[in-house]
């Protein structure tokens, strides 16, 4: 069991909406890699993937049993809708919100923050790395 997790999580489309992926990279809370997983997501619009994305992320610290969980992302959006400072008015995020909130409430503690794009380059790199492959992949590191 891990008990604190901090992800970096990121949604890529090739068009808007276009061929989409999702990357995340996981650290433990003294910044050792841990995690990497990326995922193809088909025909989606930005704002999908980074939704796809921090799914994702939620659903492996749940799998790695994390009891807490900071994530960082560049999109605004996801960031200010998840915490509640602006409201979903797209009805194809609505069910997205309400799946990422809800694996939120099974961990003991979870913050979302924004940060720049050059701080997210390992997770862009990820889901254009989905994109490209069309596949997913996921794989611990240091063990």
């Amino acid at each position: 069991m891990i008990k604190h997790l901090v992800a970096y999580i990121d949604g890529a489309c090739r068009g808007n909406p276009g061929e989409g992926g999702a990357g995340i990279f996981f650290q433990d809370e003294k910044g050792t890699p841990l995690f990497k997983a990326y995922r193809y997501i088909g025909t989606a619009t930005n704002n999908i993937a980074e939704y796809r994305a921090l799914i994702l992320a939620l659903e492996k610290a749940q799998q790695l049993k994390a009891q807490s969980l900071i994530l960082y992302s560049d999109s605004q959006l996801i960031v200010n809708q998840v915490n509640g400072e602006y409201r979903v008015k797209a009805a194809k995020l609505k069910p997205l919100l309400r799946r990422a909130l809800s694996l939120i409430k099974g961990f003991q503690k979870v913050e979302i923050k924004g940060i720049g794009r050059e701080e997210n380059q390992l997770a862009d790199s990820l889901a254009n790395r989905a994109i490209d492959t069309k596949g997913e992949e996921e794989y611990f590191l240091n063990g």
